[in-house]
């Protein structure tokens, strides 16, 4: 591989990974948002339902291919949908029962990144530079002053709850996830990859969300409900994903992860719209800074 080449696949890594950190972002809002239309296993399980449909016309000819290499990978391919469908979305929507939108997008992305860089350095070897180093350090010292308020006692005072504590379950599920990614066989296509785990993650959760929704009070479809499952099922799903496991393949599960440090800012920026969460000049600053982080950890040299 070439110079130029190389050059190119990066900023093509770099694009997609911020490309899902816009369409993320909003996942923790609606997790918040919708937390009292829907239970949160069956908000799961419609939203993998949804993308199933839009994933199935993509990658059936490609999975009728490649047939004989999933059966021969069908334990590593159990645990990834496991993980990356079945677990890490639902803790979200659990924890948006106990705690509020920001903070399910602070925690979250500011322990995978963390996560992410300890399991790459244990099970794939990756060897953590100098400057990486730092960049994580400023992103997470922006996530603090967000957390924070920019209050050194606040900061002292923190306490995780129930949602904080099933949202750093979540972040720890995702970063298993990213692990597993980086592992997926070169033979396995990345459509037919997602169509199967998509559709495994889904039949995971289909026996407890119709016990959930057997004792939950019965639904009331609206036309904003059925908007949110599209917005989830074809955005947050199908695009996020294939942008997410293009970006590892090209720089890396532990750099992809740091974009993920993005989502909280724009994770505010959507909860003052939407939800009415009031913006300061500390959302501005710890922007600033965890931006920074970012392109410190990306530099070469």
């Amino acid at each position: 591989m070439n110079l130029s080449h190389h050059k190119k696949e990066t900023f093509i890594g770099i694009g997609l990974a911020l490309i899902t950190a816009i369409i993320w972002s909003g996942n923790y809002v609606v997790a918040k948002g919708i937390s009292q239309q829907i239970p949160p296993i069956s908000l799961a399980f419609f939203r993998w339902s949804t993308a199933c449909l839009f994933i199935i016309p993509l990658g059936w000819k490609k999975f009728q291919s490649e047939k004989i290499i999933f059966i021969q990978h069908k334990n590593y391919l159990f645990f990834t949908a496991l993980f990356g469908v079945g677990l890490f979305n639902t803790f979200i929507y659990l924890s948006g029962h106990y705690t509020s939108a920001i903070n399910l997008a602070l925690i979250g992305t500011t322990a995978s990144p963390v996560f992410i860089t300890i399991l790459s350095v244990l099970f794939l070897k990756e060897k953590v530079k100098q400057l990486r180093l730092v960049g994580m350090v400023l992103c997470i010292a922006g996530i603090l002053l967000l957390l924070s308020q920019g209050s050194f006692i606040k900061l002292m005072q923190l306490r995780f709850g129930k949602g904080d504590l099933l949202i750093l379950c979540s972040a720890f599920f995702f970063s298993i996830y990213s692990i597993l990614v980086k592992k997926k066989p070169a033979t396995i296509s990345p459509t037919s990859f997602l169509f199967v785990i998509f559709i495994t993650g889904t039949l995971m959760l289909f026996p407890f969300s119709m016990i959930e929704l057997y004792y939950a009070p019965s639904l009331q479809w609206t036309t904003g409900m059925y908007l949110t499952i599209l917005y989830l099922g074809i955005g947050n799903s199908v695009i996020g994903f294939l942008c997410w496991n293009g970006a590892i393949a090209r720089i890396g599960a532990a750099r992809t992860s740091l974009f993920g440090n993005l989502i909280p800012v724009f994770s505010t920026i959507e909860a003052v719209l939407f939800l009415n969460e009031q913006f300061s000049a500390i959302h501005l600053i710890s922007g600033i800074v965890v931006i920074a982080g970012i392109v410190i950890a990306n530099l070469k040299h």
